[in-house]
């Protein structure tokens, strides 16, 4: 699904934030991304989506090689993901369902085929009774679980999810990952980017492990 060779990156003529990066993400599996605050997990993310192009390596995404990737096959691509960003990313002038929606509506859905899907997921993540306010209004825990909501409802190839538990209480974390888990059962790949040690501890996952800018892997 993911495969990256020999990956570096570096901005401008600095010197390499990533070094000899390689791995593979297979379809249906789930891994945590880990490491120390600034060793990259956010940087290495956005390569995945395809927001940032390495500067030299290979990136291939869904089994295309995205140095020779067109613009509209970018977009295609990224359908295929669902996002889960540190910044929320919600449209402060749509309500919490609305936002959590729009992937669908944007796929040219009927209302009438997904409310109810919406409705459950908001209830589950614990927006129920905030779905028809709008985003300045909730909190930041509550916006972590509307974006969290929006990047689910798809069920996506593929799930990134930077820091996905950042906000909430360790109640409602376990909770968050029980979805993520659920949503891998039904045959999305999960990349989960945490330093919470706890959190991984839960299920015994693949733990990609970037540090001195290189990358690890604990299986």
């Amino acid at each position: 699904m993911v495969r990256f060779e020999n990956v570096g990156l570096r901005y401008g003529m600095g010197p390499e934030v990533l070094k000899d990066i390689s791995f593979e993400i297979e379809p249906r599996s789930f891994q945590f991304l880990t490491g120390p605050s600034g060793a990259g997990k956010t940087t290495l993310l956005r390569l995945i989506l395809l927001a940032l192009r390495p500067t030299r390596g290979l990136v291939t995404v869904f089994g295309q090689d995205t140095s020779r990737i067109e613009k509209h096959e970018l977009t295609a691509l990224r359908r295929r993901m669902g996002i889960v960003f540190q910044d929320f990313r919600l449209l402060d002038h749509l309500t919490t369902y609305e936002n959590v929606a729009l992937p669908l509506r944007v796929q040219g859905k009927e209302e009438a085929a997904y409310r109810g899907e919406v409705v459950d997921l908001l209830k589950f993540v614990g927006l129920g009774e905030r779905m028809h306010v709008l985003p300045p209004v909730l909190s930041g825990g509550e916006k972590q679980r509307a974006a969290i909501a929006r990047a689910l409802i798809t069920r996506p190839d593929l799930l990134l999810a930077d820091e996905p538990t950042g906000n909430v209480d360790p109640s409602l974390a376990r909770r968050l990952l029980r979805l993520f888990v659920e949503l891998h059962h039904f045959g999305t790949a999960v990349v989960i980017a945490t330093h919470d040690l706890a959190l991984m501890d839960q299920i015994g996952a693949r733990r990609l492990v970037l540090g001195d800018r290189q990358l690890h892997i604990d299986d």
